[in-house]
This record gives C-alpha cells, structure tokens and sequence, in this order.
C-alpha cells in the first residue's frame, strides 16, 4: 500500500503532461484553394518492429494542395510529419508550419506552379494493433512514404520528377524510404531530397528531464507521467532517435531506480543501437540530391553551459506537501555530476528523495548544451496546461531551452564524436549533404527563417535542371550560406581548375567584386563588404562557367 503522503500526492494532480510536445506548434492561419480532402494510405510492405512478433502495414493520409494556377497534379513536392504523437498536428497544420516572416514556402511555391503533397502519421489500428503513427517506428512510417510516392508518381501528369522535404524526424522517414526504394529496384522518380533538422545521428531530451518524468510516473505513480512515459519516452520513435534514453540506465529489476554504474549516455536497449545501424547500412539515397538545410550553430554557438542548474525550486502541492526539484545539464567532458534531485517534504518531514547522476564522455562536454535546433522544457510540459503548479514550476526556470538535434547530427557528420565541434564539411569533417544551410546561431527547431527559405525555395526551382545537370553545376559549392564575414568555397577535388575568374553581382546585375586566381586551392575564401541582401556569384574556369546565388545577413 502507498504511504498517505503519495496518496495526497496523486490526489493534487501534480502534472498535465498530455499536453507535451516538443517543437514549436505553428500559427493556425487559413489556406487559399483548399480541397480538404484527406485521403488514406496503407503501405504494401510490412515492418515489424524490434520487440513485434509480426509485421504491422503502416497507415497514413495525404492532401494535395494543387498549385494556383489549375487543378493538375504535375509538379509534386511531398511534405512529411515529424515526430508527433498524439497526432496533435493535423494536415493543414503541417502546411502553416512551413511559414516564416510573413510568407509561407508552400503558397510561394504552389504560387510558381508546383503542387505540395502534404503526409500525416495518424493514429489507427491495424491487425488488433494500436499504433500511434507520429511516435511509430521510423521504417514503417519510411514504408508509408514508399507506398505515397508510388501512387503519386502513378497520378501525376506528366514527367516532373519529386522533391521531398522532411522536417525532423520526417527527414529520417524520407532518407529510409529513398534509400529503401533503390535498393530493391523501386523506381523513386525523385531528383530532391532536402533533410530540415533530422536527426541523423540520434536527438536529444535532457537526460535530468526524462528521470524526473519517470520518477513521477514510476515511483510516484502519476498519470499524466505514465501517459508521457509510455506514449512519448517510451514510443518506438523516441527511443529508435534519443542519443541517452532513461531505460538504458535503470537498475535491473526497477522501473525508475538508477544503476550508478551506468552514467555514461546509453541509447534504450534494443532500439537505439540497433535503428543507428540499420540507417548507417542503408545509407543515403544516391539517385537524389541530398541537401540539408538545420537550426543548430554552424560557429559553435552553445545552448547554456554544461552542467549548468536548469531549476532549483519548491513546489508547493498543497495538502502540506511541498516538493525540492533541482535539474542540471549533463556536465563537462569526462566529469560526473548529480543531475535530478527530487526530495519530497510532508508538513516540513522529508518522507521521499528520489537522484540521478550523468557522467558526459572524454570526447566532449554533455550534449544538452551543444550547438544545436533548440526545444525548451517549457515546452513539453506543455507550457503548464493550465495547471498553476506546473506555470509556477516553468516560471522558476534558470535554463529553459535546450539542444534538441545537434548541429553534427543534423549534418550526418559521422566522423567526428565530439558534439560542440565546428562542422568543417568537406575539410576535416565528411557528410552525405552536397549543400548545406547552416545558421550562426542557434534556432529552434524545424524554425524556417528568411535564409533557410531562400535555400530551400532555391535548391527547389534550381532542381527542374535534373539531377545529372544539377551535380555537374555543384562541382565549385559554397561551404556556407548565408555566408558570414567571408564567401568560403569548396572545389571538387576530382576536377581540374586553373585561372579563375571570380565575380559577385547584385541583383539588380551590378558588379560588386572581382578577382582572379591562377591555381586554386579546394578551399577559397573570399573577404568583403557586402551588406545584407541576395548577391549572384559566377565563377568563370577555362572549361566551364560556374553559377550561385547566396544571401549576406
């Protein structure tokens, strides 16, 4: 039987966690020359999933939004749901995500004549199954897509090739399935690919956060606690994504107790290591532009300090119970620290204490801080849900935001191990991506600013060359854009380049700048002045004429 205490305690209703959630929920705005007609998808390959004893054919539903100028499907840019469960974002939500300043990517683009096809992971059962598509395996949401592109390739008119963007873990859902498509011969007909802010290399939710959660749940007995527990923590999703997961490090035989000998980040057992293995053996699709436009520091911007006090505060629950709950950031490198304590008082007598330690790895300080696409606790507790213990709790923070997809991982940068590094792609550091965009600051994540729109609405309309003529274009690249203090370019070391001429210009076809280099470097860094704008830069080789578009901050 519970002490009276904890049953006081559950009587308060200490939590409102239903209401979590972990990106940014976008603005409900109306949508111009909308069918509303949600059409369902059942993939014909089967996943089963690594604790299943069968495989289980995912679901999904699609629109399409036509472009504005007729009612014909010919010009398909599919748009993929992220993590989400609950399925709390509907269809039109996921158009309105696509937003930024005012614009939104998805009316410009339909505006220009393409037509956005839209993919929500729904909840559904299937074969006596309850699945939550939004936290549902990421193979059999890939399988969902795959069965999505066969049908739209068969309904379209015409012979345009796809562009798929995936936000988040629809990036990882987009990769699987392309990459998925080629090597079983399944013709994808798809020139782009563009990942926003996935994780390739696995996400992040502070560890200190998910041990007081599941302290709530498991010792305490909460069911707002037990919902997000098993529904959100414990989804297939989060624990095929979490780069340090609560279940890798429970003492055998409990549900919330901590194994002090196992402080180091650990995946969940069974799944993480597991998921990163198979998506590392699959690869990249390699008939596709992989491109990746991200909310993490390209200059090592850090979200707070390692080891750093999230909170350290009283709660009072009422009934004369009064709770102490200090959080911490994962420490330093090669450094161990306590980063949950929960002790709690009944009329001033401590009956309950509840801590955790972290231990961060020799290769670099903990991960919460790193450089990455931000989410904040505030946010998944839902920004208290109209429970005043949890406003009251949120209010007392120290450190709200937190490194939610690390800048190396949403660069599938596999050769580097420490997550505060400075992507040097193409220099010390290797990725699948053949252009980048890359904030100096850090964003919150799956957040489209001005830049990143202009990047992606680019790499869209410059795509319709075709992919073999886009490649060949790409042979002199820019390393970053928005370009900071220097225009940095990298040259494709399999060609030969000799007298370059190199030369910006306005838009309005001023020229701004111009120089000439006899025998290149791969790397060339060009100082300026520019002011903030969009500027064209050619590049003129004896063989052949090179064309960019870049913006200045």
């Amino acid at each position: 039987m519970k002490p009276i205490y904890l049953l006081l305690f559950l009587s308060i209703s200490f939590t409102s966690f239903s209401q979590s959630y972990f990106q940014k929920k976008p603005e409900a705005k109306p949508i111009s020359n909308r069918s509303n007609v949600q059409v369902p998808i059942t993939a014909t390959i089967g996943y089963q999933g690594y604790e299943e004893t069968q495989d289980y054919f995912g679901e999904g539903e699609y629109e399409i939004f036509f472009d504005t100028g007729n009612q014909v499907l010919d010009n398909p840019i599919i748009v993929l749901d992220g993590f989400d469960p609950g399925d709390s974002r509907s269809i039109g939500a996921l158009y309105n995500s696509l937003s930024f300043g005012g614009d939104n990517m998805a009316d410009i683009l339909r505006d220009e004549g393409y037509d956005i096809v839209i993919l929500n992971a729904p909840q559904y059962t299937t074969d006596g199954k309850n699945i939550d598509g939004g936290a549902d395996y990421i193979q059999r949401n890939a399988m969902v897509l795959v069965e999505l592109i066969n049908e739209i390739n068969a309904q379209k008119v015409g012979n345009e090739e796809l562009v798929v963007l995936g936000p988040s873990m629809g990036g990882l859902i987009a990769r699987y399935a392309l990459a998925y498509m080629e090597q079983n011969s399944i013709e994808h007909q798809t020139r782009l690919y563009i990942s926003f802010d996935s994780p390739h290399l696995g996400a992040n939710i502070p560890i200190s956060l998910q041990y007081l959660i599941n302290y709530l749940a498991e010792g305490i007995g909460d069911a707002d606690a037990q919902a997000i527990v098993a529904n959100v923590l414990n989804s297939p999703a989060a624990k095929e994504m979490l780069i340090d997961h609560l279940l890798g490090h429970l003492l055998n035989g409990s549900t919330f107790e901590q194994d002090p000998a196992l402080l180091l980040p650990l995946g969940a057992p069974n799944f993480r290591d597991a998921f990163q293995a198979e998506l590392d053996a699959l690869g990249f699709p390699a008939n596709v532009r992989n491109v990746s436009m991200i909310n993490g520091s390209g200059i090592g911007a850090t979200t707070g300090t390692a080891g750093m006090q999230v909170v350290d505060t009283n709660v009072d629950i009422g009934a004369g119970i009064t709770t102490d709950i200090t959080l911490n950031f994962v420490p330093e490198a090669s450094q161990t620290a306590q980063v949950t304590k929960v002790e709690t008082f009944l009329i001033g007598v401590p009956v309950a204490l509840f801590t955790a330690n972290a231990e961060s790895p020799s290769t670099g300080d903990g991960v919460d801080s790193a450089p990455g696409g931000i989410s904040s606790i505030s946010t998944a507790l839902g920004d208290g849900g109209g429970n005043q213990v949890i406003i009251d709790f949120i209010a007392a923070l120290d450190q709200d935001e937190y490194n939610f997809i690390p800048t190396i991982s949403a660069l599938a940068i596999e050769n580097e191990a420490d997550w505060f590094a400075i992507p040097d792609i193409g220099g010390t550091h290797t990725s699948a991506f053949v252009n980048t965009h890359i904030p100096d600051e850090n964003e919150s994540h799956t957040q489209i600013t001005q830049a990143g729109a202009e990047f992606a609405l680019t790499e869209i309309r410059d795509g319709d060359l075709g992919i073999g003529e886009v490649n060949n274009s790409y042979a002199v690249q820019l390393d970053r854009n928005p370009v900071g203090g220097s225009i940095d370019l990298i040259l494709d070391g399999n060609v030969s380049f000799r007298n370059l001429n190199i030369e910006v210009f306005s838009v309005s076809g001023q020229r701004l700048m111009s120089t000439a280099i006899t025998n290149p470097n791969t790397r060339i860094n060009l100082k300026h002045s520019l002011s903030s704008g969009v500027y064209f830069l050619n590049i003129n080789a004896q063989t052949a004429s090179y064309n960019l578009k870049f913006l200045v901050k």
